[in-house]
């Protein structure tokens, strides 16, 4: 899909369209909404409300992965990112001292974010002390993200064209890997 076609598609559908990928990916929807807020297409407030509300819903959905416990898949993909056992049960007990701080660390430089969001929860984090210290890190961060969209989108939208569909990609994965874990869990009762 090319330019045109992103911006016809927020033209019709609005923020319907970025914001089930902002969960998924939020730096790069942000930065491109930037881009189509610099372009009069969607609306500055509610772009950065719906960035944030989004980007706390998928951080929720890792902390609520570590919270129920089911390490073995997380460490799957963690392995891929040289997160071993180990290493994710150090950061757990180090959860345990500093967690606000670690939060607040991970959050803001976006590589450690998926082990430090499944640390939260592996390490029963209170919910509403991770989500007030996750609010506060995030805030920030989405309006960083939606700057440099609105100064430097022109750049951020031809290798955005790419990455949004990869996202897209990437979702539509997701959703399929969740109906057959539902499925599945319904043939075998």
């Amino acid at each position: 899909m090319d330019e045109a076609g992103i911006v016809a598609l927020i033209g019709t559908y609005g923020l319907a369209v970025l914001v089930p990928v902002a969960v998924l990916e939020g730096p790069v929807v942000s930065v491109i909404a930037g881009y189509l807020v610099r372009l009069n297409l969607i609306d500055l407030t509610q772009t950065l409300v719906l960035l944030v509300l989004a980007d706390l819903a998928g951080d929720l959905l890792l902390y609520g992965l570590g919270r129920s416990g089911r390490v073995g898949f997380a460490l799957r993909w963690l392995g891929r990112f040289g997160v071993t056992r180990d290493r994710l049960a150090w950061l757990i007990r180090a959860f345990r001292a500093r967690g606000g701080r670690i939060l607040i660390l991970g959050k803001l430089t976006h590589s450690a974010g998926f082990a430090v969001l499944l640390a939260a929860g592996l390490a029963r984090m209170p919910p509403g002390r991770f989500l007030a210290l996750n609010l506060l890190a995030t805030g920030p961060k989405v309006c960083a993200l939606v700057a440099i969209g609105w100064a430097f989108g022109e750049v951020s939208a031809k290798v955005g064209n790419w990455l949004l569909g990869a996202s897209l990609l990437a979702l539509l994965c997701l959703g399929l890997w969740v109906a057959t874990l539902l499925i599945g869990k319904t043939w075998m009762r």
